[in-house]
């Protein structure tokens, strides 16, 4: 069993966490013109690769007697339907850009005064160049466009913190541009039919080594043991307030540990070492279980 690493208090800080957020985010590098070029360079090949923003909605949480932990900052996600492809998975707000709407939508929040895409991580933003800043208000638009679709989040709700890395899928050719969001009084929510509903889990839980384990995944088919099953990943395993755990795993998983990385200087612990949690993909699990 690892030892739990202690949470850092400016987490209770909520102006002060912001800040920096914001300058740890601006100031990092930023590839997300370099991997946008490479995918629309790949829309020439037989395996083009499709680019996707997703937000990575930050709340601030008050202390909660059903979590004796910490109260701060939670990143709100979604558990995904029977509906969608990868059911029961955890994942941010967010979908393939649109690549006619989403360049205008962003054009809409660098010039129309909105205060989504202000101040600082405004300024950090265009450092980077025009090129890349017209990007990151795309893909800003992208999944906030995303966010209002999926769950009717409203974007003048959400105050951009800055993007993160990007982190690339291979077995859905499919690219994800990560931004940060802080979300002041999301207001009632109403998650579509993609969603099944929305899990908040507290950043501090990463600093809980008994939370940090390992998902091992088998194939649901014997025979096409090319694919390499079992597979074994880290995994976040987050208690809900009824008693029941949910999994964070995946891109969704290296997104949020990359952030806390950025931002915290965050280091996993070995997770090889906690506790193992097995499950047998379900057949569609690339599809979805339900037709539409």
């Amino acid at each position: 069993m690892n030892s739990s690493a202690t949470v850092p208090s400016f987490l209770e800080n909520r102006e002060g966490f912001l800040k920096r957020i914001v300058e740890r985010l601006g100031r990092y590098p930023s590839d997300f013109q370099s991997l946008h070029g490479q995918i629309q360079a790949s829309a020439k090949t037989t395996q083009p690769r499709l680019a996707a923003g997703v937000l990575v909605p930050l709340l601030f949480a008050e202390r909660r007697t059903a979590d004796p932990g910490p109260s701060g900052y939670a990143f709100q996600l979604l558990k995904r339907s029977a509906r969608v492809s990868q059911p029961g998975d955890l994942s941010c707000p967010g979908g393939i850009i649109h690549p006619r709407l989403d360049p205008l939508l962003g054009m809409l929040l660098r010039h129309g005064g909105l205060p989504i895409l202000d101040g600082a991580p405004r300024s950090f933003a265009t450092r980077r160049g025009a090129d890349s800043a017209r990007l990151i208000a795309s893909f800003l638009a992208n999944a906030l466009r995303e966010s209002w679709e999926e769950i009717r989040l409203s974007p003048c709700r959400v105050r951009f913190l800055g993007p993160l890395p990007t982190y690339t899928l291979t077995l859905f050719r499919r690219t994800i541009f990560p931004l940060v969001g802080f979300v002041e009084k999301p207001g009632p929510l109403r998650p579509n039919r993609e969603v099944e509903r929305l899990v908040e889990i507290p950043l501090a839980a990463f600093y809980d080594a008994d939370r940090i384990g390992c998902y091992r995944l088998s194939s649901p088919d014997p025979r096409r043991p090319h694919l390499g099953y079992p597979l074994d990943h880290p995994c976040l395993i987050h208690r809900n307030p009824d008693g029941g755990e949910e999994i964070l795993w995946g891109a969704t998983f290296q997104i949020l540990t990359q952030f806390l990385e950025i931002v915290l200087d965050y280091r996993l612990p070995a997770w090889q070492k906690g506790r193992v949690i097995e499950r047998t993909l379900p057949p569609r699990y690339l599809n979805g279980s339900v037709p539409p």
